[in-house]
């Protein structure tokens, strides 16, 4: 028996990427998933490929929707939030349209599926939430105005959530993955450090699933360098600027 048979997870953003090769990972390791993303199609092809899933498509910009799966689904063993959208901007080209996207998408989303989850875990005593950061998020890095911002934001409210969920039978844990092969990087024009599959990301997801430890980042030791970042001076990184 694995930490997973048996046990029912509500997987946001299961459609590409890191979400589809860790809902495989998930099902091998015989959890009941429910799968939702915005797209219903690629959904429904993931489905057939596993053991014991729902298909129940939502967009977490609708806070609507949003309140009525969770009613649909009711009570969960776990939510996964892996939802992300990335479009490279740096300052000089603005566009609000898509700084506000990933910002609701990335952070926002997040709120309106906590909000309506979570209450019910508390008054169980018991629950597993797993946010899906990036190590984006603890730098302003180049190119980065919405997406570094909003996983900072996401940083910031599971550290929140670790602090104040201590002794309510609710965990609260942090993964931030390095680069991943997927269609969002692929937007990427510049050099990314030892750029992971899918499936090895999903790998380290689900060990970290498996961990008391509130944050994993990935991979060493690229997740070094960015997190040293922070203890530099701003006249080292913003030299020449």
């Amino acid at each position: 028996m694995t930490a997973f048979k048996g046990k029912t997870y509500w997987l946001i953003g299961a459609s590409e990427g890191l979400g589809r090769a860790l809902a495989k990972a998930l099902d091998a390791q015989g959890a009941r998933l429910i799968l939702s993303a915005r797209n219903e199609e690629r959904l429904i092809t993931l489905k057939a490929e596993l053991s014991q899933a729902t298909v129940l498509d939502v967009d977490v910009t609708d806070r609507g929707a949003v309140q009525r799966a969770a009613v649909l689904i009711g009570p969960v063993d776990g939510v996964i939030y892996n939802v992300g959208t990335y479009q490279p901007m740096r300052s000089t080209e603005w566009d609000s349209n898509a700084a506000l996207t990933m910002v609701d998408v990335n952070f926002t989303g997040a709120l309106r599926v906590l909000g309506e989850t979570l209450p019910g875990m508390i008054d169980r005593g018991q629950g597993d939430i797993t946010l899906i950061g990036s190590l984006a998020g603890y730098r302003g890095l180049p190119a980065a105005v919405g997406y570094g911002a909003s996983k900072a934001a996401l940083i910031s409210l599971a550290e929140t959530m670790r602090f104040d969920l201590r002794g309510t039978g609710v965990r609260v844990r942090l993964v931030n993955p390095g680069f991943i092969k997927t269609r969002l990087t692929q937007k990427n024009t510049f050099r990314m450090p030892m750029l992971m599959t899918p499936e090895d990301a999903a790998h380290r997801v689900l060990k970290a699933m498996t961990k008391r430890r509130f944050r994993t980042d990935f991979p060493a030791p690229f997740s070094w360098a960015i997190r040293a970042l922070a203890y530099l001076p701003d006249a080292i990184i913003y030299r020449g600027k």
